[in-house]
């Protein structure tokens, strides 16, 4: 279901992506009929008009089959790890600890986050992530960071990989077309419906968000002479769905029994935190910004290519450049049956090189699955987002008030873009980390840290006998 309808969505949720509990049924007694309160409590009422109240059965991450219908959207999933509520416990006992018990807290918001917050607070987005950085270190939090900048690794990750995958499609038919890998709700729907047919196309490159959760809990961590469990990792992310990412055993360290990051927030609760608070962010006083080397940032940085990160831009320029020496090649976005799903071209004497697309939303990727299946799917890269319009549309993102969901989808997209773009190349630190911490471009350790692996995941045959 599209996140734009996150009441219809909250409705549908309970009543069909719920774990089924078993119901005794009375011998020679017509089917019940279930009543929903405006409270969302259920009750079964039978043909004498008795009512008994039923118990709300609670499903877990490891319980989401991927079906079409929450894939998206998980606000019914009950997450007890990952929420604002965990986060204030998390505090309040840091507060309380033996200094020699204290854990590091960190923060690290994401620029979709930034934007959705900057306009439902009417603040500009400077402004926005530094009274943001006071508002958190007065809870108790120690840094805040943008993971704009682990973006940067993520990006360049990609743009390497697809260059690897296409030079080597000649003997390998399934390295192309390469898809991307940084929605997790995409990811969990490939993985538990389409497994291994679909997984070797996925990249192996790590989210945005689990980049940073590598740097904080390795780079970070050993610049403050900390292990990665003395340090608590909190993400605010556009899209509950992240909180399903950062659960994946992929991301827990063994040795040291922790997560890469500890704790999703959306940013609807970090509204919810400041009401909580009875803070209003306009009236809180800025803070510098904190950076992962330690200086203070004057300003922010985006990257190119629209709200869901840019992966298809980027990777579309450098393939130009390093395949077919073609320096700074136009983007040129063909709509095709909806904006949801568009294509870019590369050619040269008539010849297409390149030959790239979005596809956001779940019609989409499920046409574009179909497709690769058939054999008939002409794209090399496909930049893939379960929610229509992208992360900016999020439905973790905060619904402003009296604003239809157009008009505040675009006044969300008009903050997003007003920063300055940024090629990852260029940037200093990211070059400083990849040559004094990750052993250079394209090293073993940088292919350990920035990247990971998926997994085909066997559907139950109980649950897939369940009529949603």
């Amino acid at each position: 279901l599209p996140c734009s309808a996150p009441h219809l969505q909250a409705l549908l949720l309970f009543q069909e992506c719920i774990k089924p509990v078993k119901v005794d049924k009375q011998p020679g007694k017509a089917a019940a009929k279930i009543r929903i309160e405006a409270d969302g409590s259920y009750f079964q009422v039978n043909q004498d008009g008795e009512a008994q109240k039923l118990e709300k059965a609670k499903i877990s991450l490891n319980d989401c089959l991927a079906c079409s219908g929450c894939i998206t959207s998980a606000e019914s999933v009950l997450v007890s790890q990952q929420s604002h509520g965990e986060l204030c416990r998390v505090l309040a006992l840091n507060k309380a600890a033996a200094a020699h018990e204290q854990k590091l807290v960190v923060v690290s918001v994401s620029p979709q986050s930034r934007a959705s917050l900057a306009a439902r607070c009417k603040l500009g987005l400077l402004e926005t992530a530094q009274k943001l950085t006071t508002f958190l270190k007065g809870l108790g939090v120690h840094h805040v960071f943008d993971t704009t900048f682990s973006r940067n690794f993520s990006l360049l990750e990609s743009q390497q990989e697809f260059v690897r995958r296409f030079q080597r499609q000649a003997e390998d038919n399934k390295a192309l077309p390469m898809l991307a890998s940084a929605c997790p709700g995409w990811i969990c729907y490939a993985e538990k419906t389409h497994g291994s047919f679909i997984i070797p196309h996925i990249s192996t490159t790590k989210s945005p968000q689990q980049v940073m959760g590598s740097l904080v809990k390795g780079y970070f961590a050993e610049q403050q002479h900390l292990p990665p469990d003395r340090i608590y990792h909190v993400t605010v992310m556009p899209c509950y769905d992240k909180k399903l990412e950062a659960s994946r055993p992929d991301f827990f360290n063994q040795e040291y029994q922790t997560r890469d990051v500890d704790c999703v927030i959306t940013t609807g609760e970090v509204l919810k935190l400041l009401e909580q608070e009875g803070v209003s962010l306009a009236d809180v006083d800025p803070s510098p910004l904190d950076t992962m080397l330690g200086r203070a940032a004057e300003e922010l940085s985006s990257h190119r290519g629209g709200g869901s990160g840019g992966f298809l831009e980027h990777i579309f320029i450098h393939a130009a450049r390093e395949l077919f020496s073609i320096h700074g090649a136009s983007i040129h976005y063909r709509p095709l049956r909806n904006k949801d799903l568009q294509e870019v071209t590369l050619e040269r004497d008539g010849q297409v090189l390149l030959h790239f697309a979005l596809a956001y939303g779940f019609r989409n990727i499920q046409n574009l699955v179909q497709k690769l299946k058939r054999g008939k799917c002409p794209y090399h890269y496909v930049e893939v987002m379960a929610c229509p319009s992208g992360c900016l549309n999020g439905g973790g993102q905060i619904k402003l008030e009296g604003e239809s969901s157009k008009e505040e989808l675009q006044q969300v997209e008009r903050l997003y873009e007003s920063l300055r773009a940024e090629s990852p190349e260029e940037n200093q630190a990211v070059r400083e980390l990849y040559e004094h911490w990750l052993g250079g471009w394209g090293s073993a350790r940088a292919l350990q840290v920035l990247h990971t692996q998926y997994h085909a995941v066997e559907r139950a045959s109980s649950a897939l006998s369940i009529k949603w």
